[in-house]
């Protein structure tokens, strides 16, 4: 499977060598396609693959069982809730359900701009990443830059159409010392800085 989704996609890797990586990291990463995803997922190796989890929104990738088995089993997510339970509230905390995975040695695919955007366009990133990396300092996380992922498959189309797309990757990054406020910033110019160095 993972031989034929890098076939559909054709996703051309620079710096292949800075997404393999032995421990929990934190994979990071604009966000324009479904394809983006699936697209990282089939290029770690297979130790890696089995203990990568992807964070996805619970309301869409959950609406049914079945919907949210397919997620599970085809790409190992995990479904979360897109926001902090009020105070007075019951339920669960995405932040720490994130954390949880990371300190049992697992590592986590996140696109910090949250739902998908308009092809080669940013939007602005959440502060999720840095509460979670905030909390787990002694772990990086890897910045990834994906070009033209988002034209093969846009935001509402269903039908992909040919594109070339690329996937830029950058060394592990470790966070220490700094707030949640300061990591999101250092991703975003860690994500920034490869769209500058390759575009």
């Amino acid at each position: 499977m993972r031989t034929a989704l890098r076939l559909f996609s054709g996703t051309k890797l620079i710096h292949k060598e800075h997404l393999v990586y032995n421990g929990p990291c934190i994979i990071v990463g604009n966000h324009n396609s479904h394809l983006d995803t699936i697209s990282i997922m089939s290029h770690l190796p297979l130790l890696q693959l089995a203990k990568t989890h992807p964070i996805a929104a619970g309301d869409y990738f959950g609406k049914s069982p079945f919907k949210a088995a397919l997620t599970r089993f085809f790409v190992n997510a995990i479904l979360i809730p897109r926001s902090r339970p009020k105070e007075g509230e019951t339920g669960p905390d995405p932040i720490q359900m994130m954390v949880e995975v990371l300190q049992k040695g697992d590592s986590l695919l996140l696109f910090p701009e949250g739902s998908r955007g308009e092809p080669e366009k940013f939007q602005k990133f959440k502060r999720g990443v840095g509460l979670v990396m905030e909390q787990c300092p002694d772990i990086p996380f890897i910045p990834v830059y994906m070009k033209g992922l988002g034209k093969i498959l846009p935001k509402g189309d269903p039908v992909p159409v040919p594109f070339d797309s690329y996937m830029y990757i950058g060394s592990p990054v470790f966070p220490k010392g700094k707030t949640a406020d300061e990591i999101v910033s250092e991703v975003e110019a860690q994500i920034h800085a490869l769209k500058k160095e390759f575009d």
